[in-house]
C-alpha cells in the first residue's frame, strides 16, 4: 500500500519578541525559583529582592542598586529624592517613551523637551543646551535632565556630563532599553548621577510583571530611595521621616529575574549575532541603526529608517512579518504635554515619520531572519 507524503509543517510564526523561545529554555529554572518563594512565603521585599540587588550592582559596576515597582517609578523617585519639584525644569527628550516625561510632571516639575541627534537618536548636546536656555526664559530652574539609552544604546554621556555640570544639572540616566550595555568599556549604571532601569517583560532583562531599578555610588542617596519606594519609612514600618510612594519589586519577579540573569550574557551575545546580520543583509536598502564608537548596544530594538514608513509596515504585517513603531509621534505633540516648553525638533519629526522596529530577540533564528529580510526587501522596492 502506497503512503501518504507528510503534509509539510507550516512554519512558526515570526515572533516580535519571542518571550516563549525563552520561557522554553528557563522552564526548570523559573519553576523552581518560584516554587522556593512560594515556600518561604516572603512575598513583598524576600531574600531574593536582596540578591538580585547585590548581582545587579555587580553586572553594572556600583556598589548600590535599589530595585521599585518599574521603571517610571525609578525615574520619579530619582527626582524626588533631590527635593526636584513645583518651579524646576527637567530637560527631557522629545523622542521617547512618555515615562520620561510622566514621571516629571509626576515630581511636581516641568518637562521642556529637547530634540535628539540624527545619527543615534539620543539626547542631542546642542539641543540640551537650547533646552536649558529656554527653560530660563520661561522663568524655570534648570534642574535635572532624563538622558535616554534609546533602542539599547547609552546615550552620549562623555559629551552630556560637562554641559550637567556647567549648569548644575543632575544628570539622570534612563537606562530602561539599555540594561547590559556599555560605554567606552563602562557599563550602564555608572554614567550619570543615577542610573534607573526597568524588567518589562519585553526589555532585554525582563521579568513576568514589571520592576525596576535605581542604580548609585552613593550609600546616603541609596538609603534614601529605600525610604521613599516604602512610604518614606525610617527606622521601622510606623516610622515615618518623608512622604514616600508603595512601589516594591515583589520576590516572585526578583526570582525571576535572577533565572534570566543566569543566561543574560548569553543572550546580548545573541542579539550581537543578529543585530549583524541584519546589518549584512540589509546594506543600503534602508537606513541601519548607527552604533557610536565605544559603544556596546543590547539591541532592545533593532530600528531602521524608511521612506513611507506606514505602507512598508503594512507590506510586512501582510505577509507575516510583525513591526513597531517607537515612536511615532513626539512627547511635545502628544495632547497631554502639548502644553509644556519644547524647543525646536526637527530630528525627533523626521524620525516619528520614518522610524520602524523589526523583530529582535536573542531566539531569532536565520531562517526567520532571511523570511524577514526578503518580505522587507521587497516592501520598500
Amino acid at each position: 500500500m502506497l503512503e501518504r507524503p507528510l503534509a509539510a509543517r507550516p512554519a512558526p510564526a515570526i515572533r516580535f519578541v519571542d518571550l516563549q523561545a525563552q520561557r522554553a529554555r528557563l522552564a526548570g529554572r523559573i519553576d523552581a525559583a518560584i516554587q522556593r518563594v512560594l515556600g518561604h512565603g516572603n512575598f513583598v521585599l524576600g531574600p531574593e529582592v536582596a540578591e538580585l540587588e547585590q548581582k545587579l550592582a555587580g553586572w553594572c559596576g556600583v556598589p548600590h542598586v535599589v530595585t521599585c515597582a518599574n521603571g517610571t517609578d525609578a525615574l520619579n523617585l530619582a527626582l524626588r529624592a533631590r527635593d526636584i519639584g513645583q518651579g524646576d525644569a527637567v530637560i527631557v527628550p522629545a523622542f521617547t517613551f512618555v515615562a520620561a516625561a510622566e514621571a516629571v510632571v509626576l515630581a511636581g516639575a516641568t518637562p521642556v523637551f529637547a530634540d535628539v541627534r540624527e545619527s543615534d537618536f539620543t539626547l542631542d548636546p546642542a539641543s540640551l543646551e537650547a533646552a536649558i536656555a529656554e527653560a530660563r526664559r520661561q522663568g524655570l530652574r534648570p534642574a535635572a535632565a532624563v538622558a535616554v539609552d534609546l533602542f539599547g544604546q547609552p546615550a552620549d554621556y562623555p559629551a552630556l556630563e560637562p554641559i550637567a555640570r556647567r549648569h548644575n544639572l543632575y544628570l539622570v540616566a534612563d537606562a530602561a532599553q539599555s540594561f547590559g550595555a556599555s560605554l567606552n568599556d563602562r557599563p550602564v549604571g555608572g554614567w550619570g548621577d543615577v542610573t534607573c532601569t526597568s524588567f518589562f517583560p519585553s526589555k532585554p532583562l525582563g521579568c513576568y510583571g514589571d520592576g525596576g531599578a535605581l542604580m548609585t555610588t552613593d550609600s546616603a542617596v541609596a538609603g534614601l530611595y529605600r525610604s521613599l519606594r516604602m512610604h518614606g519609612q525610617g527606622e521601622d514600618r510606623y516610622d515615618h521621616h518623608r512622604i514616600g510612594v508603595n512601589s516594591r519589586l515583589d520576590s516572585l519577579q526578583a526570582a525571576v529575574l535572577l533565572a534570566k540573569l543566569e543566561i543574560f550574557q548569553d543572550e546580548i551575545e545573541k542579539r550581537q549575532i543578529v543585530a549583524e546580520r541584519y546589518g549584512a543583509m540589509l546594506g543600503e536598502r534602508v537606513t541601519l541603526p548607527h552604533i557610536r564608537p565605544g559603544a556596546r548596544s543590547v539591541w532592545a530594538q533593532y530600528t531602521i529608517r524608511v521612506r513611507n514608513r506606514d505602507t512598508v509596515a503594512q507590506r510586512l504585517r501582510e505577509r507575516g512579518v510583525p513591526t513597531a513603531i517607537h515612536y511615532p509621534r513626539s512627547l511635545s505633540a502628544q495632547p497631554a504635554y502639548a502644553a509644556f516648553p519644547c524647543v525646536g525638533i526637527p530630528v525627533t519629526e523626521r524620525l516619528a515619520r520614518e522610524v520602524l522596529s523589526l523583530p529582535m530577540h536573542a531566539y531569532l533564528d536565520m531562517e526567520q531572519q532571511d523570511e524577514i529580510v526578503a518580505r522587507l526587501i521587497e516592501a520598500v522596492s
